[in-house]
């Protein structure tokens, strides 16, 4: 292991995360993304370079602003760890600098992913910029790797792998009118099948599914709050983070459908 390797890996995951927590915030409020200096949320405190640095900057405030002492989102320094943690997981998986291609290009899909689940979660909608470019991405991603001619039927069941998977949530969302589905969570579906392709889009949507459950259940029974307000099963709980948890732990740990039927039975 080349520990050097994976410092400056955590070091840089830090840092797009913390511009990931700018795109979450930012998004749709009129402000630009890539420009303007970072403010307190609280005051409007404009922030130093000292209040900037990933990780650091949250840990030695204790969590407060410098200047009005208000509480900073803990929100920061968990996408800061969370990206930071899984660009060191895809490096490994990926095969690191011998598939550097792989591992930008799964940089880039988890980079998406958790904009989009902070986003679902602390907003409830599923932002259509990010989850069009997931869909293209993941789509091209299945023609680039499965790539044959003439077509055989594997290389079909890959470019058709999205619409497969997603296609239990759009049933859902069809009969029951968006009720027990939003069609951002389908949309979310078809470009995450196209990111691991048919089989594991299909393990990746049943743990899924396990996942939000447990959630629920655990989330209840123990009144867990989201943002001061208490989780009920009368309540609207966001999918999408759910669905990109349910993913990224089939992606990462190939675990398939033999644990599944173990959970059934």
């Amino acid at each position: 292991m080349n520990i050097p390797i994976y410092i400056a890996i955590f070091i840089l995951g830090t840092i797009i995360g913390s511009f990931l927590n700018v795109v979450i915030y930012r998004y749709k409020t009129g402000w630009s993304i890539i420009s303007g200096r970072s403010r307190c949320m609280s005051c409007g405190h404009e922030l130093a370079w000292f209040e900037l640095l990933p990780v650091f900057s949250f840990i030695f405030l204790g969590g407060r602003c410098l200047k009005c002492h208000s509480k900073i989102s803990w929100q920061y320094i968990t996408v800061e760890l969370l990206t930071a943690i899984l660009f060191i997981l895809a490096f490994w998986h990926d095969g690191g600098l011998l598939n550097w291609s792989q591992v930008l290009f799964s940089w880039i899909i988890i980079s998406l992913l958790i904009v989009i689940g902070v986003y679902d979660w602390r907003h409830k909608i599923i932002p259509d910029h990010f989850v069009y470019t997931l869909i293209i991405l993941g789509f091209f991603y299945q023609i680039l790797t499965n790539w044959v001619w003439p077509f055989d039927l594997i290389f079909v069941n890959a470019i058709l792998s999205g619409l497969y998977v997603t296609a239990p949530l759009a049933f859902l969302w069809l009969i029951s009118r968006g009720r027990w589905m939003g069609f951002g969570d389908v949309k979310l579906t078809l470009g995450l099948g196209w990111w691991l392709g048919l089989t594991l889009g299909f393990y990746g949507l049943i743990w899924s599914f396990w996942l939000g459950a447990i959630f629920g259940v655990l989330a209840v029974a123990f009144k867990w709050t989201q943002f001061g307000k208490q989780i009920t099963f009368k309540n609207e709980i966001p999918f999408a983070p759910f669905l990109i948890l349910g993913f990224a732990l089939v992606y990462f740990t190939g675990i398939g459908i033999n644990f599944m039927q173990f959970l059934i039975k």
